[in-house]
């Protein structure tokens, strides 16, 4: 294994652990942790990403994000919410005012990003 590969895999074992963890801690996001994940693996690990996209808890998100280029509205709209219940408390701990700017740049990105990105029909 080299080690490109061996990185890709640990921030893709990082990222799913984080993912599956915001599955019960509020203010913790799933889904960008989970199609972080994904990414990771199918650079990483051919195993590691056929798991994760027949597993039954979130394969179809992933599979739909990479096919379709679409995630549901419900985990758009989460992803935001949850995004700027917890910006101001990273701003506001942030040592430094050009890390503050930071921070709100990326958050104002992401925002934008899904926002841009399709969202899939209950029927699809």
């Amino acid at each position: 294994m080299t080690p490109l590969k061996l990185l890709l895999n640990l921030v893709g074992l990082l990222a799913l652990a984080l993912g599956v963890a915001g599955l019960f801690l509020p203010l913790l996001p799933t889904t960008p942790f989970l199609l972080l994940a994904s990414a990771c693996f199918l650079h990483g690990s051919e195993r590691l990403h056929r798991w994760m996209l027949r597993n039954p808890v979130f394969g179809k998100l992933i599979h739909d994000y990479e096919d379709k280029k679409a995630i549901p509205r419900r985990a758009k709209i989460m992803g935001i919410v949850l995004l700027w219940i917890s910006m101001p408390v990273s701003i506001w701990l942030a040592p430094a005012v050009w890390h503050k700017w930071l921070l709100a740049s990326i958050g104002a990105a992401v925002t934008v990003y899904l926002l841009r990105l399709r969202t899939l029909d209950p029927e699809e």
